[in-house]
């Protein structure tokens, strides 16, 4: 998968997971914040979004890969899942 296409992905995962328009979710950047920052992304949230990604980037997220820096900005998210990607 390339990079606009995951970005696109994730994008539209945020998106229905948190509840917010594609507009909104399409405007992220990679400096944009996301825990902390978005009001939606709260800690069950955070299941969800991690759930959703695993499902729909057939990704495996252990426990240990969570950490508060991949969900401080959406480029640490986007960089996370990447590397899981990589990972295959």
């Amino acid at each position: 998968m390339s990079r606009m296409a995951l970005d696109r992905e994730l994008k539209s995962i945020i998106s229905d997971v948190l509840g917010i328009d594609e507009e909104q979710a399409g405007e992220l950047t990679d400096e944009s914040g996301l825990f902390g920052h978005l009001p939606e992304l709260d800690s069950m949230a955070v299941a969800g979004l991690l759930t959703e990604m695993e499902d729909r980037l057939d990704i495996v997220i252990e426990d240990d890969d969570v950490d508060g820096e991949m969900l401080e900005t959406y480029g640490g998210l986007l960089a996370f899942a990447e590397g899981k990607l990589a990972e295959g």
